[in-house]
């Protein structure tokens, strides 16, 4: 494995990806640069392993002119297995991929191809569009109604829009070309928000909708500032510009719910604190650690296990917190891993595994942990003599699993929960979808 900022490259040399360690690898872009997206939960099942996929996400664009900007809910289709290996079992598994995509091109076809177009070999992208002035920082859909989509604006502005008619549109699209090429085009429409909040301070980046209280949202900005949004009949919410939970001297830079307690949510900031707050106590924290000397850009909360905590800092550092041992007197953290070389971009723990996790970075890396894993002298030696090239670094994390790389400036990554495996990044050239051999169910 290269190893951004300690491995070096002649000026003839290019890396290439090995087709072998991936089950599905896919690449698209959009009409303007995406910083943040996320994906929707859908009505097509839990825990999905069988190849193709299917999926809905939605985006929001950073054009370089404020009306040019808005929000993408997009369709994915056909996203195929792509793994190709050179063992025993690669054509058997190169048959059954060839089946695989037999059945997918006959299912395309029942569906109807308007207009005798042929069903195209490969992922086809749909998609939907709203206007949105300004270019948007954050997105997140609600996970009790995915419709139900938040923003945070460059303008300052936290909106919440309900795109059911788009997604009601997309889901009765056909999946073929002639749909897909006419979707890429269109025009945005123009909506107005079911809300908007102008009550922050200043812009931000802070967002979150709680697991177990529907509609209800969480927002900070690049003040210190956090209002928590109480959803109310009709479709609104209450949200008091003057009732503010300052905890943090400067930007609060994420925020997550509890999994699991409706009260309780934590916030990271610039400062390098992390804080852990009751909505029912606006005055102070109920606990505030320091955890980085550096700004907690990201954190995530463990929806499996949940008294653990992921941060990720500017200075590239990676710690695992336990909460049943987070004190501001003693700083104690289960793991700490500075494999980044530059700022993490974006942290996400797993939903199929608690000891799974998925990091971005401003190296250009993805990286893929399990927190299970603990080096054992004993196999590294067998798999070394097993291949004359293999060289294991000694400053390598036993728990780093896999490394994505290829992507210029990732700014932030999800896992679907729904397709074990499955992870999905946004970077300055566009978007991945790729699910690693070694990560998923039976791995």
């Amino acid at each position: 494995m290269w190893r951004p900022g300690i491995d070096g490259m002649d000026a003839d040399e290019e890396l290439e990806y090995d087709p072998s360690v991936y089950d599905c690898l896919h690449a698209w872009q959009l009409d303007w640069p995406c910083l943040s997206f996320d994906v929707m939960r859908d009505e097509m099942g839990d825990d999905r392993e069988s190849f193709p996929h299917s999926l809905f996400a939605i985006a929001g664009t950073q054009a370089d002119i404020p009306h040019k900007n808005h929000l993408t809910m997009m369709r994915l289709t056909r996203l195929k297995k792509t793994r190709r290996g050179g063992d025993k079992g690669a054509a058997e598994e190169r048959k059954m991929d060839d089946d695989s995509d037999a059945s997918d091109d006959s299912e395309s076809d029942s569906e109807g191809n308007e207009g005798g177009v042929a069903p195209v070999n490969g992922p086809i992208i749909q998609v939907q569009k709203i206007c949105h002035h300004g270019a948007v920082n954050r997105i997140r859909s609600c996970p009790t109604r995915p419709s139900l989509v938040a923003t945070w604006g460059e303008t300052g502005v936290v909106q919440v829009w309900d795109m059911s008619p788009q997604l009601t549109k997309l889901s009765m699209l056909t999946a073929d070309a002639k749909d897909a090429g006419s979707a890429m085009n269109q025009v945005p429409q123009r909506t107005a928000p079911r809300h908007a909040f102008t009550g922050h301070a200043d812009e931000g980046y802070a967002l979150d909708w709680s697991p177990t209280v529907d509609a209800r949202l969480v927002t900070g900005d690049n003040a210190g500032g956090i209002h928590v949004w109480e959803p109310m009949e009709g479709g609104r919410w209450n949200v008091d510009k003057n009732s503010v939970y300052s905890g943090h001297t400067s930007s609060v830079e994420d925020l997550q719910w509890s999994p699991a307690e409706s009260q309780v949510f934590a916030s990271a900031g610039a400062d390098g604190y992390v804080c852990v707050w009751d909505a029912r106590t606006h005055a102070t924290p109920a606990l505030k650690v320091k955890t980085h000397d550096t700004d907690v850009n990201v954190m995530s909360w463990n929806r499996v296990a949940n008294c653990m905590l992921a941060t990720g800092a500017d200075d590239g550092g990676l710690r695992i917190w336990d909460l049943r041992m987070f004190s501001p007197s003693e700083t104690k953290f289960v793991a700490n891993f500075q494999f980044h070389r530059a700022p993490v971009t974006s942290v996400e723990w797993s939903r199929f595994d608690s000891a799974m996790l998925a990091t971005a970075s401003a190296d250009h890396t993805v990286c893929i942990w399990d927190l299970a894993v603990e080096r054992d002298a004993e196999e590294e030696a067998a798999a070394m003599a097993a291949d004359d090239n293999a060289v294991a670094p000694d400053d390598l994390p036993p728990q780093l699993m896999f490394v994505h790389q290829g992507l210029q400036d990732p700014k932030e990554l999800h896992w679907h929960h729904q397709i074990p495996g499955l992870v999905l990044t946004t970077a300055a050239d566009g978007f991945n979808a790729f699910k690693a051999y070694n990560v998923g169910p039976g791995c």
